[in-house]
């Protein structure tokens, strides 16, 4: 076990990312843990909304909407230049989604989002720090955390002797991914619920319609 902070040279996951490619979407593995955690989401998502938590349920939706706009992305980079900017493996899933997201890992991704807005506790809008016209906001804090814990625990996946989890280029790491895709993805789980109303509504609707829009369009060509 250990943590790597950057990728290989795109030349040494050649095979990993070849054979992941001939598995996404491919049931060779699947297997029922596929149903218990789709039940687990359900439960989650049913819960929060039975007792009305509709900023986590906005939080969540964000998040996943990010999150799948960003797997749509790296799937386009990979048909793009040959390799994505990250894959997973066939051997550490029951069935891959896109070159570079399982579907245990869409799953967690599903969740992310409620846990993260959870985590900031009754008082969100909280100053932990001010000064002159600097401050700093428990969301904010929330957010650069969550992303710093993800980035390190991707870290320890890309590092799994399985190849689990492959950062595919040699710049590509825990700093990049840190930086360029987990605060994002916190930074809409934490602060679109505070939006306005209209404001939700654009992010939610715009982005979601696009990710539907971009896959219905893009797998058929066989593209992504």
């Amino acid at each position: 076990m250990h943590f790597i902070f950057f990728g290989p040279s795109s030349e040494d996951a050649a095979d990993k990312v070849a054979a992941a490619l001939e598995q996404v979407r491919h049931t060779g593995n699947f297997n029922w843990t596929f149903i218990f955690i789709l039940a687990v989401v359900f439960y989650v998502y049913w819960t929060e909304i039975k007792n009305k938590n509709y900023d986590a349920l906005i939080a969540g939706v964000a998040l996943y909407s990010v999150h799948w706009f960003y797997e749509i992305m790296n799937a386009i980079i990979c048909k793009a230049t040959g390799y994505p900017l990250w894959c997973v493996s066939g051997e550490s899933t029951t069935f891959i989604l896109l070159i570079g997201v399982s579907w245990e890992l869409s799953m967690m991704f599903s969740m992310a989002g409620i846990i993260s807005y959870k985590m900031l506790g009754d008082d969100p809008d909280k100053i932990l720090f001010e000064k002159g016209k600097f401050k700093l906001s428990m969301r904010l804090v929330g957010a650069i955390g969550m992303a710093l814990l993800f980035a390190l625990i991707e870290s320890f996946l890309a590092g799994c002797e399985n190849g689990s989890f492959i950062w595919v280029y040699p710049w590509w790491g825990v700093l990049p991914v840190f930086i360029t895709t987990y605060i994002p993805f916190f930074l809409a789980s934490n602060y679109v619920p505070k939006m306005q109303p209209k404001g939700k509504k654009i992010f939610l609707f715009s982005l979601i319609g696009l990710n539907i829009l971009m896959l219905a369009i893009l797998i058929p060509l066989g593209i992504i």
